[in-house]
């Protein structure tokens, strides 16, 4: 991991960042100690005719990213789902990020179908477009099934691409476990942890088996949902380096000029969006997390049509039940029973002053209370709960940033088709249709009942279990020391609290 090659790419890295202004803007952005600021650009200033020029009308860090390749396009890419990392400016300045890059030859695409699914891409398909799109790790070409005809959209992994990636991401564990060694301040952001789960994100990715099947259960989960549609996998054509789903025939949900003219209601088209985000993120616990305009279409009938499942997010039922008491809290302005459950569940260090806690979700919530939803900002809301984060040490679940993130940018979609509409009275239904099924008598005997199934199934067991804990107990052993849990499991009230406070106005 620490090779010389990772070194010079490295320097390669920092030379690129002060050649093309990025070096002072991401230092200072990240409020960077003076010493490790002159540090930086001490290391990037000799060699910065190594550096790569990059785009001049993007923003710096854009610029370099951009410069340095897909693997960095890839990573400023989750950095933009990180502000609580990289700081809500420059997490602006990576959501714009474009991943549009040269792309390969049709033939070499059509090698790797063959090598992938063990015939002539020729044979499986009667037509094989040029690439239609062309990104960091990936490009589609538009085909037709040989045997039945069906129009598909075929996505297939650029050659070389896990070596390429593999090589960029051991440097940057280097570069990562370099700066926490030389710049403590860094360490409570965890740039190390923040690496491992770029790497997880790519190893998904890489396998578009895994893309696949995400697809898959999203489609499974959203059947019912009338107006939202997600393109089939065709399973007999899919692999680990290419992908065939159903073509999605649409208009792009970006071009408000297109949409009018084929005669679309936007102010529908709106509201769907973000109601079926907040449907799948609370009932389904599995939502589309990259929901920006490039990712969907307006079929002729008016379904929104989705596609793109390298980015999806997650949530636990525990997370989403304690969510919704959270909720309750907000909805009745008990602060107080806010801050409790947040202890309660472990998400605030116990050292902590739960009534200074109770107090700063005040000054979060009561500002919305009787305010027009069109002049609340989520941006704002966010960036001021990452303050409230970080004063009351509470570390950020990745996949609660993910949602947040994804709110924030499923909000700017809705305003882009209308800029009137009130996203209070939009996911009201949704919320409290969550909250009758989850919260009360209901769920309670559906938690009753799937504990009962489970005693059911170790009935025969349980004495033996209990003879077998009882002898433990009274013959103890001495046990190694375990190590605690990492902190972050201590932090997701922050992202409870910003749906909290967003959806609380509803009531």
């Amino acid at each position: 991991m620490r090779g010389p090659h990772n070194i010079w790419r490295l320097i390669e890295t920092l030379a690129t960042l002060e050649r093309t202004g990025a070096n002072r803007f991401v230092l200072e952005t990240m409020e960077a100690p003076a010493s490790v600021r002159a540090a930086a650009r001490i290391i990037g200033w000799p060699f910065k005719w190594l550096g790569k020029d990059g785009d001049p009308n993007l923003p710096p860090a854009t610029r370099a990213i951009t410069a340095l390749g897909p693997a960095y396009i890839k990573f400023g890419q989750i950095l933009s789902t990180r502000p609580d990392v990289v700081g809500p400016e420059m997490a602006t300045h990576l959501r714009v990020l474009q991943d549009k890059l040269p792309p390969f030859p049709v033939e070499v695409a059509k090698q790797t179908v063959a090598q992938e699914l063990g015939q002539p891409a020729d044979e499986l398909f009667s037509e094989f477009s040029e690439p239609i799109a062309a990104a960091s790790i990936a490009q589609v070409h538009r085909a037709r099934i040989a045997r039945t005809g069906e129009e598909v959209a075929v996505k297939v992994l650029r050659p070389g691409v896990e070596r390429n990636f593999r090589r960029d991401i051991d440097a940057f564990y280097l570069a990562a476990s370099t700066i926490e060694l030389l710049a403590p301040f860094s360490r409570r952001l965890r740039p190390t942890d923040v690496i491992a789960h770029f790497d997880g994100v790519v190893e998904g990715e890489l396998d578009l088996r895994i893309e696949a099947s995400a697809a898959a259960e999203f489609s499974a989960n959203t059947e019912d949902d009338a107006g939202f549609v997600v393109p089939r996998v065709v399973w007999p054509l899919s692999g680990k380096r290419v992908m065939t789903l159903g073509w999605c025939e649409g208009v792009p949900l970006g071009d408000n000029a297109a949409l009018d003219a084929a005669g679309h209601d936007r102010n529908a088209l709106g509201e769907r969006v973000l109601s079926m985000f907040l449907r799948h993120a609370l009932r389904d616990g599995f939502f589309h997390a990259d929901m920006h305009q490039g990712n969907m279409k307006v079929a002729a009938n008016g379904d929104l049509l989705i596609f793109d499942f390298g980015i999806m997010g997650r949530i636990d039922e525990y997370t989403r039940r304690v969510y919704a008491e959270i909720l309750y809290g907000f909805i009745r302005r008990d602060y107080r029973r806010v801050a409790e459950v947040h202890f309660e569940a472990g998400y605030v260090p116990p050292d902590q002053e739960i009534d200074e806690f109770a107090q700063a979700l005040r000054s979060v919530g009561e500002p919305i209370f009787g305010m027009d939803a069109t002049q609340i900002s989520m941006a704002k809301l966010l960036a001021y709960l990452f303050e409230v984060t970080e004063r009351f040490g509470m570390a950020t679940r990745t996949e609660l940033i993910l949602l947040q993130r994804t709110m924030v940018v499923v909000e700017g979609v809705a305003r882009s088709l209308n800029p009137s509409i009130n996203i209070w009275e939009v996911a009201r239904p949704v919320v409290e249709e969550y909250i009758k099924q989850n919260i009360g008598p209901k769920a309670l005997a559906r938690d009753v009942a799937r504990t009962a199934r489970v005693l059911a199934r170790f009935g025969p067991r349980l004495p033996e279990l209990a003879e077998q804990a009882l002898i433990a107990q009274s013959n103890p052993k001495p046990e190694p020391e375990r190590p605690m849990r990492p902190v972050q499991w201590m932090g997701i009230g922050a992202g409870f609290t910003l749906l909290g406070v967003v959806l609380a106005s509803l009531f």
